[in-house]
């Protein structure tokens, strides 16, 4: 059963981390993996992609430098560490995964890639 699960998220003050995790069934092992986040009136937008391996990942770039994305393909789990939070990353995060066929950023970011989504968790960040 294809089945995206977040968990980990919450509120914290600005500055602060939290960690959010997604457990996928073992049939997203081909898959690449990726964080999105919606906050109330915007766009879903693209937050960090993990390739296949692990090996490599893409950042927006509000998040570049203060959240890590990872894979563990053993226990089919994503991770988002995100530190330094600013009251802007207040959203709903989703986990998702997409068949891509190579690495190509200019499409790993792009919510309409996405085929698979979990049910999302809420982050809340205040100042």
């Amino acid at each position: 059963q294809e089945q995206l699960v977040e968990s980990g998220g919450g509120s914290v003050q600005a500055g602060g981390s939290l960690k959010l995790s997604c457990a996928a069934s073992q049939f997203f092992a081909a898959y690449c993996m990726a964080w999105f986040r919606q906050a109330p009136g915007k766009e879903r937008e693209g937050v960090a992609v993990v390739d296949i391996l692990g090996r490599r990942t893409l950042y927006v770039d509000s998040a570049k430098g203060r959240f890590t994305a990872s894979r563990d393909n053993a226990k089919n789990t994503l991770a988002l560490q995100m530190n330094n939070l600013k009251p802007d990353d207040s959203a709903i995060y989703y986990c998702a995964a997409y068949l891509c066929l190579g690495w190509r950023t200019s499409t790993l970011l792009n919510p309409a890639n996405y085929n698979y989504w979990g049910q999302g968790t809420q982050v809340t960040v205040s100042s």
